[in-house]
């Protein structure tokens, strides 16, 4: 037992992944971190109003009376769903220069993202919509009620309630998912941390301090979506 606690070493200690000399040398170079905070956050809000947008029209099509719209957001919705994010932006920067289309990874990130995302957002709104009883909706058609005189005055005002809390969660999955644009060269978090990190080998403090940025940006939201959950929760 004696020689284990002599050979026992600290990783803030010395040489270890979290000496104080690496955090040093992070706190010194952590303007780099918060350029790619605000460029992470920038990604997020382009791609979260593609979402919102492509969320919006796609929900309403899968919740139409004409069958071809119907499943013209299955397919987008299906499509999106069943195939990995990496995948599709990884064609987008590899695959598109072959046709003679190049955007720029920033771009490349928002469109993939959103896009992406879109298929869930469109989700969340169908299901919100469905969740409210037909009996009112049956009732608005009895009254004469249109389409879009139903959904403005009768179903969208209690279905936003109901999917609040799930478009909240995907909010932070958007965030979260802006990461994989490191992998095509964009310099938000991961990116940064990985560069930084590699360069000096302090791994450590490097993919701490990332994470924590990510932690900044989701756990309000987070705590968003459970406040949301608990106040419709209440409301029956």
């Amino acid at each position: 037992m004696h020689n284990f606690y002599l050979g026992f070493s600290s990783p803030f200690s010395g040489d270890g992944p979290f000496a104080g000399y690496k955090w040093e040398a992070l706190f010194q170079d952590q303007g780099i971190f918060w350029q790619a905070f605000f460029y992470t956050l920038f990604l997020a809000i382009g791609a979260l109003i593609i979402a919102v947008v492509l969320g919006i029209v796609f929900g309403l099509m899968s919740t139409s009376e004409n069958k071809h719209l119907k499943r013209i957001a299955g397919i987008y919705v299906q499509f999106f769903q069943n195939t990995p994010l990496l995948i599709q932006m990884f064609f987008v920067y590899f695959g598109l220069p072959l046709f003679g289309i190049v955007l720029n990874v920033g771009t490349i990130g928002i469109l993939c993202t959103g896009i992406y995302h879109g298929a869930y957002v469109s989700e969340v709104i169908r299901s919100g919509i469905a969740s409210v009883p037909k009996g009112q909706s049956e009732a608005a058609i009895s009254q004469g009620l249109t389409y879009t005189q139903r959904m403005k005055e009768i179903i969208l005002p209690q279905a936003w309630r109901i999917f609040l809390p799930p478009f909240t969660n995907q909010v932070v999955s958007l965030i979260k998912n802006t990461s994989l644009v490191a992998l095509v060269a964009g310099p938000d978090i991961m990116f940064v941390a990985n560069s930084w990190s590699g360069y000096n080998l302090y791994y450590g403090p490097a993919f701490v301090f990332a994470g924590a940025l990510y932690f900044i940006l989701c756990f309000p939201l987070a705590k968003l979506a459970a406040y949301f959950e608990k106040k419709n929760k209440n409301a029956y």
